[in-house]
């Protein structure tokens, strides 16, 4: 079971928001907006992910990983090393 299952729609609700502002920012680009009105509507996609993103291993933390250390074993091992390697993804520009 995915660690982000309790909020599935809250996730999926974003992510259809998300994909609403790219295809609006892909409008503006059909509709040769100035270029700095594009960008900023670009900058709030990246936050708007970025946020997402973030709730999405915030919910692997507690669930997945948590479970994980409590059974010990290779798995709590694996499961943090999957957990810094997300983070170390979403920490790079």
């Amino acid at each position: 079971m995915a660690g982000y299952s309790a909020h599935k729609e809250d996730v999926i609700r974003r992510l259809r928001r998300i994909e609403g502002q790219v295809r609006g920012v892909q409008r503006m680009v059909d509709d040769d907006v100035y270029c700095i009105e594009v960008l900023t509507q670009v900058s709030a996609i990246n936050a708007a992910l970025q946020s997402c993103a973030v709730t999405l291993l915030d919910e692997h933390l507690a669930c997945c990983v948590t479970e994980a250390i409590t059974q010990g074993g290779d798995q709590a091992k694996e499961k943090v090393g999957e957990a810094t390697k997300a983070i170390s993804r979403l920490i790079r520009v």
